[in-house]
């Protein structure tokens, strides 16, 4: 285990120090969710069109529980696990870079790394019927937003690794039980 960890910080040194200030306010865009919100609105506007205003409700309250999940869970194991983040992790904070507004105690998994992923598997299958294109490009944003909590300073690369297969895990689980559920409310319709 010692050596796993080990080369996550290895691999965490050499990507975070591939950063460079020119690159700085990008990535500090693409690690911050509420600058997400037009992206959101976007396939809001996508959803809409697909399942009118009933079937767009049922699937905010989805993503709503997809979100919630992938959050929670990712304090659970925050807590559980209690692995410093690398902006706190004495002998690798001195050879990063850190440039991220916060430093959070334990980072074990990336909320950011799964929510973003749980969103793009979710609502990429959700939509590949009418917009073949949807799926890639968030999955593209997903691993973006995945590698700037490297680039910021914030977390492991196992950290974001864990993150998005747990939000991709739970993005399916939701698009599974969104399916079914939409079947039985909306049978009629």
């Amino acid at each position: 285990m010692n050596e796993l960890q080990q080369l996550d910080h290895e691999v965490y040194i050499f990507l975070n120090n591939l950063g460079t200030e020119t690159w700085d306010p990008f990535w500090l865009f693409i690690t911050n969710k509420w600058y997400s919100i037009p992206l959101y609105v976007f396939l809001l506007v996508l959803i809409y069109k697909k399942f009118g205003i009933k079937g767009t409700l049922y699937t905010l309250v989805t993503v709503a529980l997809l979100i919630t999940a992938t959050d929670q869970l990712a304090n659970v194991f925050k807590h559980g696990f209690e692995r410093l983040r690398p902006c706190r992790q004495e002998g690798v904070m001195e050879q990063a870079r850190f440039i991220a507004v916060r430093c959070g105690s334990f980072g074990y998994f990336s909320a950011h790394a799964a929510s973003s992923m749980g969103l793009a598997v979710f609502v990429g299958l959700l939509l590949k019927t009418h917009y073949k294109w949807v799926f890639p490009v968030l999955f593209t944003w997903a691993l973006l937003v995945g590698y700037s909590r490297i680039y910021v300073g914030v977390h492991y690369p196992g950290d974001v690794l864990t993150g998005m297969l747990i939000g991709g895990v739970i993005g399916l689980i939701m698009f599974y039980l969104h399916r079914f559920g939409f079947a039985k409310i909306f049978k009629d319709n």
